[in-house]
């Protein structure tokens, strides 16, 4: 038995990335574990328990019974609530708890994938009941775990990975969502292209084209004329799209081009994670 090919990419992403945060956690000492991360109301020891949930439901344990605090000011909606219980039910836990946690949970999700001979096609659980398939659930964990991965390094002033396997699918994957983000959310004019030049450890030149009936494609060719384009480096590009950043905070890092209500509107609304 062996990984379908198909998946093979998601699952080196995935261990990719939870190996390095292995690394960085390891050597932590208890008051790091509260340093503050990108991610919005999640402190390095949130993150690692974020993550350590996540490969739990993979594995298709239970969920824990657990009555959140009242208090949590960035939980807004039942998305979040739904990520929060996991988090919550870790934030007493100690540096070693953690560390031997994260462990075990690497080591059981590893035999997994060693054995796992599902159909990419496969039907599994999503967060609140949803489904969606095996592909579809191992390719946004690859994604997620590399975003996590890049919230720790920035709490803890370590760079790096920004060109790992982890990244090539959270390219992938935000990439998806810029079709919707421009001709929905955006509202951009319709028969009109859009373009986005990205530049350094991850590098992209896309056009979204807006057709007559204001649907969005994403295509590969320049276009000539667009009614804007945005130049950006891939670091504030990922900070950007996972919500970690507001506009104004990175206004001189990305260069905006054409009309600039719709450029504007386009990074209004350019969070892809919820």
């Amino acid at each position: 038995m062996s990984l379908h090919p198909t998946l093979q990419p998601y699952a080196d992403a995935w261990t990719h990335s939870i190996e390095a945060i292995s690394e960085l956690v390891n050597p932590l000492v208890e008051g790091e574990w509260n340093r503050r991360t990108p991610c919005p109301g999640w402190s390095v020891r949130d993150v690692v328990s974020h993550v350590i949930g996540l490969d739990c439901e993979m594995l298709g344990d239970p969920r824990p019974i657990h009555t959140l605090p009242r208090d949590l000011f960035h939980v807004t909606n039942d998305h979040q609530r739904y990520m929060e219980m996991q988090v919550d039910v870790r934030r007493h836990h100690t540096a070693p708890e953690m560390t031997s946690e994260l462990e075990y949970v690497i080591i059981r999700r590893n035999r997994q994938l060693r054995n796992d001979s599902r159909d990419p096609g496969t039907k599994v659980r999503g967060p609140l009941g949803t489904e969606l398939t095996l592909a579809d659930s191992m390719r946004q964990h690859a994604f997620d775990v590399w975003v996590h991965e890049q919230d720790l390094r920035a709490a803890l002033g370590r760079p790096g990975n920004l060109d790992s396997p982890g990244a090539h699918v959270a390219r992938d994957v935000l990439l998806d969502a810029l079709p919707d983000i421009v001709a929905v959310k955006a509202d951009a004019p319709r028969s009109s292209a859009i373009v986005f030049d990205v530049h350094g450890p991850v590098e992209f030149l896309r056009t979204i084209r807006v057709d007559i009936q204001g649907r969005g494609t994403l295509e590969t060719a320049p276009a000539l004329g667009p009614a804007a384009s945005l130049s950006l480096d891939w670091e504030t590009y990922v900070r950007l799209a996972c919500g970690r950043v507001t506009p104004e905070a990175v206004a001189d890092r990305v260069k905006a081009e054409g009309d600039p209500e719709l450029t504007s509107a386009i990074l209004r609304n350019f969070t892809v994670t919820r």
